[in-house]
C-alpha cells in the first residue's frame, strides 16, 4: 500500500488558493480511481483507492493507495501523515506528498525524493514528525519566487493564500490533471521512473 498526501488548509475560504493545490490534485486523483475522499481519521480526510486495471504497485505490493488530505492547517500536516504512516505501517519509501511551490512557475511540476522543505511549512512539519526528509514529493508551481520574479520574500504569505487569475487557472487545470496522472505512475513505477517521465514535461503543462 502507498500513502499519497495532498497538502492544503481546511475550509471553503481556502479551497481555490495557491496553497491548496495539493488538495486539488488529491481530489482529481480520487476521481480517476473512482472514490471520494470523505472519511475521517487522524485529523485528516481519506479514502482508499486502487491502481486501475488491477495493476500492482512498485515493490510488488497490492496496488492499493491511501489518499489523504490533512485537516490540521498546513503547519501541522505532519501529525496526520505520522498517524496514517504509523497505523498502516507505511514507510517513507511508500510516501508521496503533493504540495504547492512558489519557486516554480504556475503549472510546472517537479517530482523528487528528499531534499529540503524550501521553507514550506507543511513539508517542514512532515519531515520533523517523520524524523527524515527522505520521502517523495511532487511540487506544483504556483509562482511568486520563480526565476526572474521580483516579489519580496515577506510578501509570500499573502501570495500563497491568494487565488489564481483566470489565465493561471487555465494552465492549472491541465497541471492538476497531469499531477494526478503522475501520482498514479509513481504508485506503479516508483520515484525514479516518475521523475524521468514527468520532470521533463513542458513547465506550462
Amino acid at each position: 500500500m502507498k500513502l499519497i498526501v495532498g497538502l492544503g488548509n481546511p475550509g471553503s475560504e481556502y479551497s481555490k488558493t495557491r496553497h491548496n493545490v495539493g488538495f486539488r490534485v488529491l481530489d482529481r486523483l480520487a476521481e480517476r480511481v473512482g472514490v471520494k475522499i470523505d472519511r475521517s481519521k487522524f485529523k485528516g480526510e481519506y479514502e482508499t483507492g486502487e491502481l486501475p486495471d488491477g495493476k500492482e504497485g512498485f515493490g510488488n505490493d497490492d496496488g492499493k493507495m491511501l489518499l489523504v488530505k490533512p485537516q490540521t492547517y498546513m503547519n501541522l500536516s505532519g501529525e496526520t501523515v505520522q498517524g496514517f504512516s504509523g497505523f498502516f505501517k507505511i514507510g517513507l519509501t511508500r510516501l508521496l506528498v503533493v504540495s504547492d511551490d512558489v519557486t516554480l512557475p504556475v503549472g510546472a511540476l517537479r517530482l523528487r525524493r528528499g531534499g529540503s522543505d524550501g521553507g514550506h511549512n507543511g513539508l517542514k512539519d512532515i519531515t520533523l514528525r517523520m524524523g527524515d526528509q527522505n520521502y517523495a514529493r511532487l511540487r506544483v508551481g504556483v509562482g511568486g519566487r520563480e526565476e526572474g520574479a521580483e516579489r519580496p520574500a515577506g510578501d509570500l504569505a499573502g501570495h500563497v493564500l491568494s487565488r489564481f487569475s483566470a489565465d493561471e487557472e487555465k494552465v492549472l487545470v491541465k497541471s492538476v490533471e497531469l499531477a494526478a496522472e503522475a501520482c498514479l505512475f509513481w504508485a506503479e513505477k516508483g520515484t525514479e521512473a516518475a521523475m524521468n517521465k514527468y520532470n521533463t514535461r513542458n513547465e506550462k503543462a
